[in-house]
């Protein structure tokens, strides 16, 4: 499905709930959240949805707002396609029950034409295996 807004760079493809794994901060280099699930992405970047639980600096996890990650420049891997991608954090939101939403713009270097096949790789809710959570069963995770 893709999600268009007249004011949007690029259409979004809403995803099966992505898992990624070791959300990282370049500089300095530390964990910022130990897993989570990539929901959406576009040809300029994509949005996450962590867990307080799974926020690894104590001072993320005891707040009701992570907008101090902002500008932070980021790696995550995504485990089912074995790949890394990097960026920058743009906007952070708490959407309740412990879960926040962190939109992340692709790193400069990544070139047009790879964003966009990635885009194409990404699986839609319905080509993910049955054994993926949904949105509101992973917000009940």
């Amino acid at each position: 499905m893709r999600i268009s807004k007249p004011n949007r760079l690029s259409n979004r493809k809403q995803l099966g709930a992505l898992h990624f794994s070791n959300l990282i901060s370049v500089e300095p280099l530390a964990v910022l959240a130990r897993s989570g699930n990539i929901v959406d992405a576009s040809t300029t970047g994509f949005k996450l949805r962590v867990s307080r639980r799974d926020l690894v600096p104590k001072n993320l996890r005891g707040n009701l707002n992570i907008d101090c990650l902002v500008g932070e420049k980021i790696l995550l891997q995504i485990d089912e396609m074995n790949l890394e991608l990097s960026g920058t954090v743009k906007r952070t939101k708490m959407i309740g029950r412990g879960i926040f939403e962190i939109g992340i713009d692709f790193s400069q270097d990544a070139p047009d034409y790879w964003r966009e096949c990635l885009l194409e790789l990404l699986p839609t809710p319905d080509e993910m295996p049955d054994d993926h959570l949904t949105d509101d069963e992973w917000q009940d995770h």
